[in-house]
């Protein structure tokens, strides 16, 4: 186990915590410093009334459950007893405690072009419009996937996958309407793929009608378990179907599909990939509270908050956690060793203190003894980077930018630098 005291901060974090230092204000008062609207998921509700936390001096004293240490008690040591013994429990803890169980079956699956254009973005482009059909117990589910492959290419594409929790217009397959969210020509004149699917098409982002997708028509019985998968869970399932596409696909590289996700869908992306290791790479931007920030460090969005606020996001066993953290088996460090050896890449925002951005690259820090059992290049630097200051040549990234919760330009363009890199364009 490892103690941290909160005292302990690096010179270069000092000067973050003084620069951004706002003690314990109420959830209400975030919503007037924070990013507006209420699909956005560091909006809090001012009914519930938690405190939140943003003075580095006030985070507690915890202790990290140690990565490499098994639940009987055996320190991992090397890349067969990590497979064999620590990597299972530590997903088991997360699939029990947090996510839930994602089912292993179902009965059949089919995938159909509605639509394709071999002359998109003005030649540059082929667009797929592809529906994805999962059929269990006789009832049946699709969901529309959007993909743009580059003509200019002599292999199969590698390929960045998004999973959209915005408006589905940023990811207009008629480029009719182009957003900075999903800058897919940017993608292609790099010589990437550019994909995406839509959460809502999948499970609804609602509290209220979160089961009106696959929950209700193919796995009804997670609903009726404490650890049965909500919508994050179901999220999560989807992009592996599209995976499952992508290997019948033989324009694109299925060993090469980098899966993308913003905030809500950062921390799918993660939980994702922790799962289904076909995923080459994940890149997660502003994800947060119980995607990639320490949730012992109880700075910005906590447990509380993030389960009082989005019920249907997790399972009912994370809720026992809300006011007892501590005893949580699990922290967010582990869910990224889950993605080793594979490379992995986190942002944050300076606007963004309820993202926590000290505590999502301390996770990195703290997952690093993983990428070491594999020998894996890491170059994170001991102190919290300075602001726009991308890791770039490394199996784990980070960068911590000006600007608000968003997923933009700069760090689309980090993440091809990041691919490049990895994927040795």
């Amino acid at each position: 186990m490892l103690r941290i005291n909160s005292l302990e901060l690096s010179t270069r974090m000092r000067k973050f915590a003084r620069t951004s230092r706002l003690t314990h204000l109420l959830v209400c008062v975030l919503l007037a410093s924070c990013y507006s609207g209420s699909l956005h998921a560091q909006n809090a509700d001012t009914t519930r009334a938690d405190i939140v936390n943003y003075d580095e001096s006030a985070v507690p004293t915890y202790t990290l459950p140690d990565v490499l240490l098994a639940t009987e008690g055996e320190t991992i040591k090397n890349i067969k007893s990590w497979k064999k013994k620590r990597r299972p429990e530590v997903l088991a803890l997360f699939e029990e405690h947090v996510y839930g169980t994602t089912p292993d079956s179902f009965d059949s699956v089919r995938y159909v072009v509605s639509n394709e254009n071999a002359d998109a973005m003005d030649g540059k482009a082929h667009l797929k419009e592809v529906h994805i059909t999962v059929w269990n117990n006789g009832n049946s589910v699709s969901f529309p996937l959007v993909l743009f492959i580059p003509t200019k290419r002599t292999k199969p594409a590698s390929v960045f996958l998004l999973i959209n929790n915005r408006e589905k217009t940023n990811t207009d397959p008629t480029r009719t309407v182009k957003s900075t969210f999903w800058p897919a020509e940017r993608i292609i004149d790099s010589g990437y793929a550019i994909a995406a699917f839509h959460n809502g098409d999948v499970a609804p982002d609602s509290q209220e009608s979160y089961q009106d997708g696959i929950l209700n028509q193919l796995f009804p019985d997670e609903l009726d378990k404490d650890n049965g998968m909500k919508a994050i869970g179901a999220w999560a399932w989807a992009a592996s179907r599209v995976m499952d596409y992508f290997e019948t696909d033989k324009d694109i590289d299925p060993d090469k599909v980098a899966l993308v996700g913003h905030s809500r869908g950062g921390k799918t992306a993660l939980w994702a990939a922790a799962q289904d290791q076909r995923f080459a790479m994940v890149l997660s931007s502003c994800s947060g509270s119980t995607g990639a920030a320490l949730a012992r460090r109880q700075y910005g969005e906590t447990v509380s908050m993030i389960n009082k606020q989005f019920p249907h996001w997790f399972n009912d066993n994370y809720k026992k956690y809300n006011h007892d953290v501590p005893s949580l088996p699990v922290d967010q460090h582990m869910l990224i060793s889950l993605i080793a050896p594979r490379p992995v890449y986190t942002t944050n925002a300076m606007e963004d203190r309820w993202a926590d951005p000290y505590g999502s690259f301390l996770s990195l820090v703290h997952a690093k003894p993983v990428y070491d059992l594999y020998r894996r290049e890491v170059a994170l630097p001991q102190d919290m980077p300075e602001i726009n200051t991308p890791i770039i040549n490394s199996a784990m990234g980070y960068h911590f930018r000006e600007g608000k919760h968003d997923l933009n330009v700069y760090d689309w363009t980090n993440f091809i630098r990041f691919a490049d890199f990895n994927f040795k364009q």
